[in-house]
């Protein structure tokens, strides 16, 4: 299958992309964790908004809305302006899922095994499609070879890798592996690409679920890897962050630093790979070799995945802060003391950062608002 729509062009970030989107989970079907917005210098908070539950979802961001789940069960819209509710959607368990925003749908996986089609504007259920078990990782999504639909790809625990389409909520094809799948699936090229809990890198055909190829990752994969140019850039368990190329099935180069592993997924610049490690690092790799070009310290495990906004990497910390660091030296620029655990990742859009925490409440900073 030659790619169709948007996963032909996911070999890096979109001239077009609307630098007041942030409609997924990493930005973009290839995950690669890209913002087109520039951030202030100087960053404040806006406002904060309450939950029941700690916050491990990743927010959405479209068209003046925050979608994000909380383990409380809900899928909320809050205004992107004000920080207030627009509307709650409960589902059957924790959400830790973050939601895809498209063609005014809002699609989001729970613990209780099923993906949510919600209206974007109202927050009414459109249909939810059932899982044989729970759903921790963010839904992707494709055009259909015919170009004529849109299908919706998440992984479940039940094994399964699930395509399903987003007007009826009917599955397309479903792919099974050999463990849990806990990450998002990347699409670039006509393919989709994610790991297990059965330690390989699964290659499968979005065109009809067919598998192309499974590349040893030599440990379970629990975080998403990004695709671009052939390429997938993953970490793994056993302390250890790839890049494997998808056309020769083999692993290019391997990172090893200290005996931690890597859960954050990573951000993909031009030259260099940015991506979090349970070594309370934020780490910086040349993309064409995996040679070190910088760590920053923080003062807990980095399982949230790294934002690049121009020369700026945006990433939450286990230490309850929110980290700016730049991209040249990875030295810190700015922070802010949430104070309890950021394991979710970052959503950067219209100049702005949102956020969760485990202490239940999703955060908006920007730069200040002039008085009027």
């Amino acid at each position: 299958m030659t790619g169709t729509g948007a996963e032909k062009n996911q070999s890096g970030p979109s001239k077009a992309q609307n630098t007041n989107s942030w409609p997924m989970f990493r930005g973009s079907p290839g995950l690669l964790g890209v913002s087109a917005t520039r951030l202030p210098d100087s960053l404040t908070l806006l406002w904060n908004f309450k939950t029941d539950g700690p916050v491990k979802s990743s927010a959405a961001i479209e068209s003046g809305r925050v979608f994000i789940g909380s383990d409380d069960g809900k899928v909320y819209a809050i205004d992107l302006e004000t920080g207030q509710k627009l509307w709650a959607f409960k589902t059957g368990g924790p959400v830790e899922s973050s939601p895809l925003v498209l063609n005014g749908k809002v699609f989001v996986g729970s613990t209780d095994a099923n993906l949510y089609a919600l209206d974007a504007a109202s927050g009414k259920q459109v249909w939810k499609y059932e899982t044989g078990e729970k759903i921790l990782g963010a839904p992707n999504w494709v055009r259909s070879p015919t170009n004529n639909s849109t299908w919706i790809l998440l992984g479940s625990y039940d094994f399964k890798l699930h395509c399903v389409d987003s007007e009826t909520g009917k599955a397309a094809w479903t792919y099974e592996t050999g463990n849990y799948i806990n990450g998002s699936p990347a699409v670039s090229e006509g393919k989709t690409m994610f790991g297990g809990c059965d330690a390989l890198l699964h290659v499968v055909s979005l065109a009809n679920g067919e598998k192309l190829k499974e590349i040893e990752a030599g440990a379970y994969i629990a975080g998403s890897g990004a695709a671009a140019d052939g390429r997938v850039y993953i970490g793994q368990y056993e302390n250890e962050f790839l890049c494997i190329d998808i056309p020769e099935a083999k692993i290019v180069w391997r990172y090893k630093d200290r005996a931690f592993p890597y859960f954050s997924s990573p951000a993909l610049a031009a030259d260099r790979v940015v991506f979090g490690g349970r070594d309370k690092r934020l780490h910086c790799v040349k993309k064409a070799d995996g040679q070190m070009i910088w760590t920053f310290t923080a003062g807990g495990k980095v399982d949230s995945s790294p934002v690049i906004c121009g020369d700026k990497v945006v990433v939450g910390s286990d230490d309850g802060r929110l980290y700016v660091v730049s991209l040249n030296n990875g030295k810190e620029l700015w922070k802010y003391e949430i104070g309890q655990a950021l394991a979710g990742s970052p959503a950067v859009a219209g100049g702005r950062i949102v956020i969760g925490s485990d202490d239940g409440k999703v955060y908006a900073f920007g730069a200040k608002s002039p008085r009027k």
